[in-house]
């Protein structure tokens, strides 16, 4: 490890799920580096590709938790997907996910339905926590169409409190078995939401580090944005995945614990 490279960061992008908590438990040593960052006069945004939830839901849920935190202290895939959808001026949008994701896709101001139409010239799924048969069956009638198709995040699976979920890119390759269309992801890897990050907080690159238990998703937006990545395998990734992926984080630790205590011991 680079301690001196560590030693400059001042903006972290925190993944959430499986790098702050698991489910409803927060791992120890979230507070204590949330702390840290603050008394170095830094600044922490959560990063995340799950779609299923509205920021407030994620609100909700820190505060539980004991973590103060408002909107300007996130950034969502969702987010990045509706700002991608508004660009392109779809006339009417297909949301397949659910019922926060699309409110949130309503609520910006998109044409959304849930039902099918003739008039639909963009199917846009998100990680659906409330995925139905009926939902499968309207993307794949859609898909033999030629229309656009947009999905938040590629993550395979979601980790939860028994191991693990499908997530939006397990749906995705579902779909592609069935269709042949596989969508344009918005979310992480894709470094646009780590750009602008630094853009809303006014950090550069050589003070920004992003940190997340999946290779394929947070460490390679990372890589993807020119910024420091840390590996945590406190969720998803293991070690034995840098060869899998081919891709090297800057950080291993094995969770958000350890990292502060070495932040605390060396600085």
């Amino acid at each position: 490890m680079n301690g001196i490279k560590l030693k400059h960061n001042k903006l972290y992008l925190l993944d959430m799920d499986g790098t702050i908590y698991l489910d409803d438990s927060l791992f120890d040593g979230t507070t204590d580096f949330l702390d840290y960052v603050k008394s170095i006069g830094g600044r922490y945004i959560f990063l995340t590709n799950n779609s299923s939830k509205s920021v407030d839901k994620y609100i909700e849920k820190l505060n539980r938790m004991g973590i103060s935190a408002d909107k300007n202290d996130f950034l969502t895939s969702t987010d990045a997907t509706i700002e991608y959808l508004k660009k392109e001026n779809f006339k009417m949008i297909y949301a397949l996910g659910t019922e926060s994701f699309k409110e949130q896709l309503r609520s910006s101001g998109l044409n959304i339905t849930d039902e099918l139409s003739e008039k639909i010239d963009c199917l846009c799924m998100g990680y659906d926590t409330e995925l139905t048969y009926k939902k499968l069956e309207d993307a794949c009638i859609l898909l033999n169409e030629d229309i656009a198709y947009i999905a938040t995040n590629p993550d395979w699976v979601c980790p939860t409190r028994y191991g693990y979920a499908p997530d939006c890119g397990s749906v995705s390759e579902m779909l592609a078995r069935a269709t042949g269309k596989k969508p344009k992801f918005i979310g992480k890897p894709e470094p646009a939401m780590a750009e602008f990050a630094m853009k809303m907080t006014g950090f550069d690159k050589t003070e920004t580090a992003i940190m997340g238990d999946r290779l394929y998703t947070d460490i390679a937006c990372g890589v993807n944005a020119g910024i420091s990545t840390i590996f945590v395998l406190s969720g998803e990734g293991t070690k034995e995945d840098i060869d899998e992926y081919n891709i090297h984080p800057d950080y291993i630790f094995e969770n958000i614990g350890e990292l502060h205590t070495y932040l605390i011991k060396n600085y």
